[in-house]
């Protein structure tokens, strides 16, 4: 199949018109699997399918940009970076969006691979050129495409505000259509995720700037498109940076998760619930939520509630933050720390063991493997380990293979055993007869099915 798509491909480049050749090529090409494509990468010769884009052809266009989307999938990033540059620039100005896009999506994959991106980055002319060629562009591709390049290096994001494309895009951030604001945000948490990335954004104001956006929400009708998304971009920053500094200098963000955990809205409800998780997800912002005192305890019934009585989606949200908010390493399980993961746990729920076995038994795979995860964050605290040896048939539960059906779920109940196996107390708390039943669980592995001895019976056919 290969040889043939091969073999069409020479006839493209050497007949004038090849219409009928392209049509071939096309519907070969789509049988014939990536990794057969792969192995012959090196005979590829597409310099003569970017030619034919250049006829102002719609057909022979299309047909060209399908072919050509399948043959680079099958290049690696850097023998692109190295062999396709003039043709992937010759793209980036196209008359026609979907050459364009296909372009745009290609220098993407140059840009994530490390090595391909140096290609790009110690050619400063190119980069230069890449850079102002998407700066003509409304396409949220081109844009994406833009903080992706920024992101590599503080050399890279200088030529992206030089060339003013940083710039545009945020005054899109606090521009007055609301859509455009709701896709910017997601891009500059993007640029976020970079130390430089960070910097910029906070000696620019724009930290300031989304804080203060987040105030004003409560009069704007149409916040619900952005707010979660503006949300988002600081419990990733608190996490990033110090949740203590960021909650303190922006009280209104740590104000509105509170308010939105409350909301009827399900979209609101998720992603708090998400920052949470996320806040919480380190010691440093455990504490930030530890001094809200009771107004945290409330939020956190209030997501044991919805664990339990939520749609499927947004319970597995649910057991994911509670899951966060509660694991603690080993190293940092100071007595004070450990007392505040315990009362955390008794606010979820009047029996949050029971309420999360329960959760457990439900016929959702997702749902029961969120719910193990709860029981796997706390497995190495002396505190949890003592509520499961004293809860009736838990510590059989745990070691009941049957219960476990699906691969996911095999693995989730491997993690909870192998959590409390290791940790240092479980022996004193279990007992060495469970314990070692949890070793034994631990060293058959996560798929380990019993064999079933046959007897045989005389006179049986």
């Amino acid at each position: 199949m290969a040889a043939q798509a091969l073999a069409l491909l020479r006839e493209v480049a050497r007949l004038e018109a090849p219409l009928e050749e392209l049509r071939a090529l096309h519907s070969v090409l789509q049988a014939v699997p990536l990794n057969e494509l792969r192995e012959q990468a090196a005979e590829l010769r597409l310099g003569p399918l970017f030619s034919l884009l250049n006829e102002n052809h719609r057909e022979k266009t299309a047909l060209c940009v399908s072919i050509l989307e399948r043959l680079l999938q099958a290049m690696e990033p850097v023998h692109m970076a190295r062999n396709l540059r003039v043709d992937l620039q010759r793209g980036l100005i196209h008359p026609d969006d979907s050459v364009k896009i296909l372009t745009l999506s290609q220098i993407g994959r140059i840009v994530e691979n490390s090595d391909a991106v140096t290609e790009i980055l110690n050619n400063a002319e190119l980069l230069k050129q890449i850079v102002y060629c998407i700066g003509g562009e409304n396409l949220s591709v081109a844009k994406a495409l833009i903080v992706e390049i920024s992101s590599v290096s503080p050399e890279s994001l200088n030529y992206c505000t030089t060339s003013g494309l940083v710039t545009q895009l945020l005054r899109e951030l606090t521009g007055e259509d609301v859509l455009v604001r709701a896709t910017c945000i997601e891009m500059v948490t993007s640029l976020a995720y970079t130390h430089h990335g960070r910097q910029y954004l906070a000696q620019e104001g724009v930290i300031d700037q989304i804080s203060n956006i987040i105030v004003g929400a409560d009069s704007d009708p149409f916040s619900s498109f952005y707010l979660p998304g503006f949300v988002k971009f600081f419990g990733n920053l608190a996490v990033m940076d110090s949740p203590q500094q960021i909650c303190e200098r922006y009280p209104i963000f740590v104000e509105k998760v509170f308010e939105m955990t409350e909301s009827q809205d399900p979209t609101m409800t998720g992603v708090a619930v998400d920052t949470v998780g996320i806040l919480g997800s380190n010691v440093e912002g455990k504490q930030v939520l530890q001094k809200t005192g009771t107004r945290f305890e409330r939020l956190l019934m209030r997501i044991g509630h919805q664990s339990k009585n939520a749609p499927v989606e947004l319970k597995i949200r649910c057991l994911d933050a509670i899951s966060s908010l509660l694991y603690l390493p080993p190293e940092q399980q100071t007595d004070d720390l450990l007392r505040m993961t315990e009362s955390w746990f008794s606010a979820l729920s009047r029996d949050p063991l029971e309420l999360f076995r329960g959760i457990s038994s439900q016929p959702f795979p997702e749902l029961h493997c969120a719910a193990l995860k709860v029981f796997t964050a706390i497995a190495n605290q002396p505190w949890a380990q003592k509520l499961m040896f004293n809860s009736p048939g838990f510590v059989e539960y745990v070691v009941d293979r049957s219960v476990e059906h699906d691969k996911a779920s095999k693995d989730a109940k491997y993690e909870l055993v192998k959590a409390l196996a290791n940790s240092k107390t479980i022996a004193e708390i279990f007992g060495n007869p469970n314990y070692l039943r949890l070793r034994t669980y631990l060293s058959e592995g996560p798929y380990y099915v019993k064999p079933v001895s046959t007897t045989a019976v005389e006179g049986a056919e």
